[in-house]
C-alpha cells in the first residue's frame, strides 16, 4: 500500500517543486497540498494520512500547532519538518514533540528526498540518519550534525534554490533539459537566442550548477522533466 503524504507549504514554487520531487519516489503516493496551515490540518484529520511533510511558519495556523494537533489525534502518522528557519535548539524540540525528522530546506535536493524516504520507511531523520527506536530511546534522542562523509556534495543544487526561478526559467530548464539547443528553445518560445541564453545563464547561476549534465539531472530529480 503506498504511503499516503500531504505537504503543507506556503511558499508556492516550492510546495510544486517538492510535490513534484516526492511524486517521484517510490512507493509514495502524494494526496493533498496545502499553503495553508488551518486547511491542512483539517484535511489530515479527515483523511488521516500517513506521512505529513510540514513547513513551521505558516498562514492559518503555526506548524508547532499542527504538529501537537496530529500527534494527539493521528498518533500513527509520521511527520517530517522543513524550515527555511533552522534554529540551534529546534531539533531536540521537535524530537520531544514526537516529530520524526527535521531538514533545513536550503539542504541540496537528494538529502531532503533521504529524509523522506527515511522517515516513511519507519526511521528518524535529524541533520543525519537514525534507525527506528522506541519512543522513550526518542524522547532521549540527541540530534547529531552528520559526519563530513555524509554531507551531500556541495555543488548540488538544493529544493529551495528551485523556488528562486521564474515560471520562464523552469520552461527554458525543461526545455533544454530536454535536448532542445538555445535556438530551438528560441524557436519554440518564440524568443531570441540571446534572451533563451541570458535566461540559461541565470538559472544555471540560481542553481549553482556549471553544466548542462547537472541542470538535466536536477530537473529529473524535481519533476520538471520525466526521465
Amino acid at each position: 500500500m503506498p504511503v499516503r503524504t500531504v505537504i503543507i507549504e506556503d511558499e508556492t514554487v516550492f510546495r510544486q517543486m517538492l510535490g513534484l520531487a516526492l511524486g517521484r519516489v517510490a512507493g509514495l503516493q502524494l494526496v493533498g497540498e496545502f499553503s495553508d496551515g488551518r486547511e491542512g490540518m483539517e484535511f489530515c484529520l479527515r483523511d488521516k494520512p500517513h506521512l505529513l511533510v510540514v513547513d513551521l511558519f505558516l498562514p492559518g495556523m503555526h506548524g508547532l500547532e499542527i504538529i501537537k494537533i496530529v500527534r494527539e489525534k493521528l498518533p500513527a502518522t509520521r511527520i517530517l519538518v522543513l524550515t527555511s528557519h533552522p534554529d540551534g535548539e529546534l531539533p531536540a524540540q521537535l524530537i520531544r514533540q514526537g516529530v520524526h525528522g527535521f531538514v533545513d530546506k536550503s539542504e541540496p535536493l537528494n538529502y531532503v528526498l533521504q529524509a523522506v524516504e527515511s522517515v516513511m520507511k519507519g526511521g528518524m531523520f535529524f541533520a543525519t540518519n537514525v534507525s527506528p527506536r522506541s519512543n522513550a530511546e526518542v524522547n532521549q534522542a540527541t540530534p547529531t550534525r552528520p559526519a563530513p562523509q555524509e554531507q551531500p556534495p556541495p555543488a548540488a543544487p538544493s529544493l529551495a534554490a528551485g523556488k528562486t526561478l521564474t515560471p520562464r526559467e523552469i520552461e527554458i530548464a525543461r526545455l533544454v533539459s530536454e535536448g532542445l539547443s538555445s535556438k530551438e528553445v528560441a524557436a519554440q518560445l518564440n524568443l531570441s537566442v540571446r534572451t533563451v541564453e541570458k535566461h540559461r545563464a541565470n538559472i544555471m547561476e540560481k542553481l549553482g550548477v556549471r553544466e548542462v549534465a547537472s541542470l538535466v539531472r536536477y530537473c529529473m530529480q524535481t519533476g520538471i522533466v520525466k526521465g
